[in-house]
């Protein structure tokens, strides 16, 4: 099969891949574990990213690669983006996958088990044409899958939050993102933070009574607010776990608890706040564009989304608020396709 492209979308959990066709259609699909290559080392990110390659591609036979982008959670500075694509070229030169890329030099021989990502990188070998493998952040195909285009504003906030936006000059500007210790204000981890400490300045007596007590007691099945030091501390407890307690938060909002509310309120005005600082650096203010909501958090009971909706129409009345009509993947596929196009 000829005249294909990858799309990969890597994260913390999981990596996928898209396998799409020259007209844009999705052929093939695969998933594998994480490949923030931050977190999990450059090596098991690899193994990531092959195994969800091999899976897309596995039941089409041998396939001819014409590009690929790959959007990598912890991408961010130029090196980060010069080991990965040195990875992605080793990869696709090994006999292993069945995708093989269309613009490899056949006289070249090399010995694939001798070459390290490094060494690679400072060869002469091409295996695709630099300007068809594609290496970004996973906010930027988070926004081409989400819009279907790269032009508008993408706001994810998951167990982290992070804004990102592009117009049509081509422009970028992205806004929090900062991780849990600097910023993420609206991710899931900062709700359930927020969450956590007003449970225990209620135990204090430092704030009002709130419902969150007795639901985090039931949940963690605790004897006392007190047991939540062992549990944080010494357990070790880390950022994924303590974010997946923000839909705790998030329900005792909707049934109408004042201080779970007032946490869901200002992880809205964070979101708007972000989301208005990219906007506006990209976007003229009678400029129409959308603006994808991309995560979990987007999904509570407590209508964060609506409140969120709302509110940035007020500050930005062009802006038009949207589900994410394709998956990240699908937006790198996008990016990659677009690199075969004359001009």
């Amino acid at each position: 099969m000829k005249g294909c492209v990858l799309g990969i979308d890597g994260g913390g959990t999981k990596t996928v891949c898209i396998l799409m066709d020259k007209t844009g259609q999705v052929i093939g699909r695969g998933e594998a574990g994480p490949s923030n290559y931050q977190t999990v080392g450059l090596e098991a990110a690899g193994n990531s990213i092959r195994d969800a390659i091999a899976q897309a591609a596995a039941p089409l036979g041998e396939v001819s690669l014409e590009a690929i982008c790959v959007g990598l959670a912890g991408v961010g500075r130029s090196q980060d983006v010069q080991a990965v694509r040195a990875l992605v070229q080793q990869l696709l030169s090994s006999s292993e996958l069945p995708v093989k890329p269309s613009l490899q030099l056949p006289s070249l021989e090399i010995n694939h088990q001798e070459l390290s990502a490094d060494n690679l990188l400072h060869s002469q070998l091409s295996i695709l044409h630099s300007s068809h493998v594609i290496v970004c952040n996973d906010s930027a195909i988070a926004l081409v899958g989400g819009v279907g285009k790269p032009v508008g504003v993408v706001i994810i906030a998951g167990t982290g939050a992070i804004a990102f936006g592009q117009n049509h000059q081509g422009q970028t500007k992205r806004a929090s993102g900062w991780g849990y210790l600097l910023g993420d204000e609206g991710s899931g981890y900062h709700i359930a933070i927020r969450g956590l400490r007003s449970v225990v300045r209620s135990y204090d007596g430092r704030l009002g009574e709130t419902i969150l007590t007795e639901r985090i007691i039931q949940h963690l099945n605790l004897n006392s607010i007190e047991d939540l030091v062992e549990v944080i501390y010494r357990r070790g407890w880390g950022v994924k776990q303590i974010a997946a307690l923000a839909p705790i938060i998030d329900e005792a909002a909707a049934v109408g608890d004042l201080i779970a509310n007032n946490i869901i309120s200002e992880a809205v005005e964070e979101l708007v706040l972000a989301a208005r600082v990219v906007s506006q650096a990209l976007f003229k203010p009678d400029e129409a564009f959308e603006v994808v909501t991309m995560g979990g958090v987007w999904r509570g009971l407590a209508n964060l989304r609506g409140r969120f909706a709302t509110s940035l129409a007020e500050i930005i009345p062009s802006a038009t608020v949207i589900w994410a009509r394709h998956e990240p993947a699908y937006g790198a596929a996008l990016l990659a396709l677009q690199t075969l196009s004359p001009g």
